[in-house]
């Protein structure tokens, strides 16, 4: 039965809810090609769980023509009858797809997951860029006719007898004006690698004013006088473009994947010259239908400047960057895919609904990058150890956003040690903190602070590098977090001199109060704190300290641009076994002599912790001299 022409207007209060669409339901108007060759791609779907055994080679095609200012996508799916069309297209927001799943339960639940378009409200995003659209639609089903359907506004719409000829159906955009950039062939082609690169079937791009080609062909197997291959000049139109891979390596079972198909992929998709340090491949279907591959680029110490990226789909279509609902914050850093074809999306697929359901998936994947990580440093030490300094930013982000994710990797946490090895930090009490007080010593400069450094590695104290700039952060959290047996505090090695003392009967009978008067009154340091403590090396005569708290908070301060940051408070640590303070003890304090040591002993035990300034070294500089110039005259 031929179909009757029929004219009538959109329901659900179409006047209303068009402007909407057109301005605030999609953030970005290029949506619309996801939307369409999405549902392209969802009818080709249902002719295949209709038809198992058609054998027709399934394809969507996308046809850009600047001289007739339009775009087709055309699809060979199921089609669509008359009354279909007037209950998919013309009653917005009835999911046709909700409908036909209903005939598939049981067996067949799993394909539900790979039905994620519907004809219903995504259709309806053509009309952001379209002055018209046109329907070409022809049913598989059995003596069904063809269809056209037409709307100026989509609000108002004409049916008739169409002309396809084979079953599926063509979308005809009619661009606007003012959205004349979606007729540029690259701009379609960039939205369809963005939106469609890993669709599961073929997709192709094609520009229907391209210009003829002259290319050299073989004429059959005739030779030419020399013996090669005889050829003629033939003019042909190019080809269309694929756009997909229908295949992607997410999907494909782990244990088919080479390294070298991973390392293809990562350079492909993200554009990284790099090659990752390693990767984990997701493949989950209980609890839920869950495929990914994260990446574990090289991150710089400064890595607030990295820039990761982790792009999420839903049924091998793309729907955006970094979605953070989904994926962990910490796991921002890293680069990869996670596709969720049961992820509960609105109808832009931008923003999430059901946050319960979203939590667990992100637990999820949070446990999978712990289990590698832990698998990894217990199976592969060696390389586990040798990714650590680039991937150590990225855990101790992860440890302080994440409790849960602290608690199930603190066992992989590892210290790099100044002589270049690796200890966790069990390894490290156990050979540590029977001499340093149940405190982890650190540096964040070895070259500035070498000195200090030498002093602790002199006494079998391991020293450990913490230069990373999240590593202020860390010892805090390490210090402030999880039971009482895992927390552990840290002291960089110019801040105490607890893990140095040494019991000793030399210099017992010095007078501390009186030693700190002679300091301040050489230095014109009224508020100075000096200290006399017996030190492990004789030789060294004294050490600058300052608070470990205070210091870091003066750290942060500037980083964080502090408008009045706070003044250097030192400790000045006399070592009283040092034959040249037990010397300066029995000195007139008002003697130059006197005065001039106590501020070479000052300067130079500042000098262990970190360079003198300008004003301060010239003064060092020339006492130096006068010095020198004394004791040649003596």
């Amino acid at each position: 039965m031929a179909v009757q022409k029929e004219n009538g207007s959109v329901s659900i209060d179409a006047q209303n809810i068009m402007p909407v669409i057109k301005r605030w339901l999609y953030s970005d108007k290029d949506i619309f090609l996801r939307e369409t060759v999405s549902n392209a791609c969802d009818a080709i779907t249902k002719f295949r769980m209709l038809h198992p055994d058609s054998g027709e080679e399934m394809q969507v095609t996308v046809t850009v023509d600047q001289k007739k200012k339009t775009i087709r996508i055309s699809d060979t799916g199921i089609g669509m009858t008359a009354e279909e069309v007037k209950k998919y297209i013309n009653q917005v927001a009835f999911s046709g797809a909700t409908e036909f799943m209903k005939q598939f339960e049981g067996d067949d639940a799993k394909e539900k997951g790979d039905i994620i378009g519907h004809f219903g409200l995504g259709f309806y995003s053509v009309f952001m860029v379209s002055d018209k659209v046109e329907i070409e639609t022809l049913s598989s089903e059995e003596a069904a006719e063809p269809v056209h359907w037409v709307s100026q506004d989509g609000m108002d719409f004409e049916i008739s007898g169409g002309a396809r000829a084979s079953h599926g159906t063509d979308i005809i955009l009619h661009i606007s004006k003012e959205e004349k950039e979606f007729l540029e062939v690259w701009k379609v082609r960039e939205v369809l690698k963005r939106y469609c690169g890993f669709m599961a079937y073929p997709i192709f791009l094609e520009d229907a004013n391209a210009k003829p080609v002259e290319k050299e062909v073989p004429v059959g197997d005739e030779k030419n006088e020399d013996g090669t291959p005889k050829t003629e000049k033939v003019t042909e139109l190019p080809k269309p473009e694929k756009i997909n891979d229908t295949d992607p390596l997410w999907l494909r079972n782990p244990k088919d994947c080479k390294d070298e198909d991973y390392k293809e992929f990562y350079h492909r998709v993200f554009m990284d010259f790099e090659d990752p340090l390693f990767w984990i491949h997701l493949n989950v279907d209980y609890p839920f239908n869950l495929k990914g591959i994260l990446f574990f680029p090289k991150l710089k110490n400064d890595f607030g400047t990295h820039e990761g990226q982790i792009k999420l789909f839903s049924g091998q279509v793309f729907v955006a960057d970094n979605i953070k609902e989904v994926i962990p914050e910490f796991l921002m850093l890293l680069k990869g895919v996670i596709d969720c074809p049961d992820l509960p999306l609105n109808v832009s697929r931008s923003f999430l609904q059901n946050d319960g359901y979203v939590k667990k998936i992100s637990s999820h994947i949070t446990k999978k990058v712990a289990d590698k990580l832990n698998s990894l440093m217990n199976k592969e030490r060696e390389t586990y150890e040798g990714y650590w300094d680039d991937i150590a930013p990225f855990v101790k982000y992860g440890c302080i956003k994440d409790q849960k994710f602290y608690d199930q990797v603190k066992g992989s946490l590892l210290l790099k040690k100044t002589d270049g090895k690796y200890v966790t930090l069990e390894e490290y009490k156990a050979a540590n903190f029977d001499k340093t007080e149940k405190k982890v010593y650190y540096t964040n400069d070895e070259k500035r602070q070498a000195a200090s450094v030498k002093l602790y590695t002199d006494r079998g104290i391991d020293v450990a590098v913490m230069n990373t700039l999240i590593d202020g952060n860390f010892m805090s959290f390490l210090e402030y977090s999880g039971t009482e047996e895992d927390r552990v505090s840290f002291a960089r090695v110019d801040a105490d001199v607890d893990g140095l003392k040494e019991e000793s009967e030399e210099g017992k009978d010095l007078d501390a109060d009186s030693m700190q008067s002679l300091f301040r009154s050489a230095l014109s340091q009224e508020n100075l704190e000096v200290k006399l403590e017996s030190l492990g090396d004789p030789e060294m005569t004294a050490m600058v300290t300052e608070d470990e708290q205070m210091r870091r908070y003066k750290e942060m301060s500037r980083i964080y641009g502090e408008r009045f940051p706070m003044p250097d408070r030192f400790t000045l640590v006399l070592n009283r076994r040092n034959e040249t303070i037990q010397a300066l003890a029995g000195r007139d304090p008002k003697d130059e002599t006197t005065i001039l040591l106590c501020q070479q002993i000052y300067d130079l035990a500042r000098m262990a912790a970190q360079p003198l300034e300008a004003e301060d070294i010239t003064r060092f500089l020339e006492r130096s001299r006068k010095l020198l110039g004394m004791v040649a005259k003596a």
